[in-house]
């Protein structure tokens, strides 16, 4: 057959995209490689890169060096570079270069992964990447695509998780009558405070309500409570309610905290409620077998996620979510319009992701975690867990000694919460919030803010994949010189 080409007169050529491909693979490396030679956060204003691009489109084609030019100019000094060694801000968001050509081979192919007919590849290999992640994380059996009744998906986010768990316990708490019209405004779900804003977000979407919203009381390590939401659950049923997801998180974005799960499972199992295990920000860490208690009661959820695009190097978005109850995930979520049917759907021999998740359209996320996973395998990044939980609990030892501080959270991973003291709180919140902003603008490094009962707190997250020890003491020095 005759090579296809573009019957367009398109102005980039095939040699161009080569020698263009080939220039841009050049700077993406010298920019991850020296990123640490920039400035962590850009010192600019609302507008101020607009400004600088022209405000209508092209009327003709511009040269590939002319953008290349204002990605440098314009672009890149705009930026917040999460690959930086002082970035300290939100969580962990590491890139590798395998996974960075995984997802240059996806583009480049330009598959729709929504089922399996439309690219049986895609379908396959990112069923497999679940079965092999199942295995490198410790996960249960009952979640491999193999099981009786579990599988995977490869999500954006965790908040698409966090919904579809949702929408998949709402629909066996309805008996499927929720996607004919069923009654929703009895059903109620619980949390913490310290859980991701994506379930109240996904309240809303279900159409259920945060006011059906309960938040948990949580103890003094910011973990759900057990008994505090039994008894929840025993007045709302008592109230004519039912109780249909309870969400459990493995290590909170605000404080690392961890919920009991194997208890709340019991909780769970007594009243057929859904259990969702959010393990966004740390579940990774099981990658490392010293760490497989950030799995403890995983066996007993009904669904769980964890995030390769955090803290293993996996570029954004690739979010795995597991399920121990297929049917009702589907359930909630299939529908076949006639140009999407295939013998291989109807006869059950293949999987469509279409109804596993809530776009139809799907991008072919498995390439890049396959990429890393056969060529850098899973040693590099469990020594880079390893060295971060190390020095985090290095500089909770500094922290711990400077009576100007307070740790004010359990530290088990790589996440440090730090506050000031002060005579009450109020003085105590002030010289956080001030040690916060000086630390951002003296370029000691980035960081991020949050409330734990009342109190302001630095939040310290130890996860870019060029972070040292070196720089953490670096860091340390100058935000003590600053308190």
């Amino acid at each position: 057959m005759p090579t296809a080409r573009c019957p367009y007169d398109a102005p980039v050529t095939p040699e161009e995209f080569r020698r263009h491909g080939h220039e841009l693979i050049d700077w993406i490396a010298d920019y991850v490689e020296g990123v640490g030679g920039r400035s962590v956060f850009p010192d600019i204003g609302p507008g101020d890169v607009r400004a600088q691009l022209p405000e209508h489109p092209p009327t003709a084609p511009e040269p590939f060096d002319a953008v290349l030019a204002d990605v440098d100019d314009v672009i890149v000094p705009g930026l917040t570079h999460w690959q930086h060694p002082d970035f300290f801000a939100w969580f962990p968001s590491n890139v590798t270069y395998p996974s960075i050509l995984g997802e240059l081979l996806a583009s480049g192919l330009g598959v729709n992964a929504m089922a399996w007919v439309t690219s049986p590849a895609a379908t396959e290999l990112e069923t497999l990447m679940l079965d092999w992640m199942q295995e490198l994380l410790g996960l249960p059996e009952g979640f491999r695509s193999t099981s009786e009744r579990g599988g995977g998906a490869i999500q954006g986010t965790a908040s698409e998780s966090t919904l579809i768990a949702m929408l998949a316990a709402r629909w066996r708490a309805t008996g499927g009558a929720v996607n004919d019209d069923g009654d929703t405004t009895r059903l109620v779900g619980y949390c913490t405070s310290q859980a991701h804003s994506s379930i109240e977000k996904g309240f809303r979407i279900a159409g259920i309500g945060t006011a059906r919203m309960r938040v948990v009381p949580h103890d003094d390590r910011y973990a759900m409570r057990p008994r505090a939401l039994a008894e929840m659950i025993t007045a709302d049923v008592a109230a004519g309610l039912v109780p249909f997801i309870v969400v459990t998180s493995h290590g909170t974005t605000s404080s690392m905290a961890f919920d009991p799960t194997p208890e709340v499972a019991a909780i769970c199992g007594e009243h057929g409620i859904w259990l969702h295990v959010d393990a966004a920000m740390a579940g990774i860490a099981a990658l490392e077998p010293d760490y497989r208690w950030v799995n403890a009661g995983v066996e007993l959820a009904d669904s769980y996620c964890t995030n390769p695009h955090k803290w293993m190097g996996i570029n954004f978005d690739c979010n795995l979510f597991w399920t121990a109850d297929r049917a009702a995930l589907i359930g909630a979520l299939s529908i076949l319009p006639p140009y999407l049917q295939s013998a291989a759907t109807e006869a059950g021999a293949a999987i469509d992701y279409r109804d596993w998740g809530v776009p139809l359209g799907r991008r072919f996320r498995a390439l890049k975690l396959w990429f890393a996973l056969r060529t850098d395998g899973v040693g590099p990044v469990r020594a880079m867990i390893r060295e971060h939980v190390a020095i985090t609990q290095e500089l909770a030892a500094l922290v711990a000694a400077d009576e100007r501080f307070e740790i004010v959270a359990p530290h088990p991973l790589n996440l440090l919460c730090i506050a000031r003291t002060g005579t009450d709180l109020d003085d105590a919140n002030d010289a956080t919030d001030a040690l916060i902003d000086a630390a951002n603008t003296s370029g000691a490094g980035l960081f991020t803010r949050t409330v734990l009962d009342g109190r302001s707190v630095m939040r310290i997250s130890i996860g870019a994949r060029s972070t040292t020890r070196d720089h953490v003491l670096v860091m340390w020095d100058r935000v003590s010189r600053l308190a």
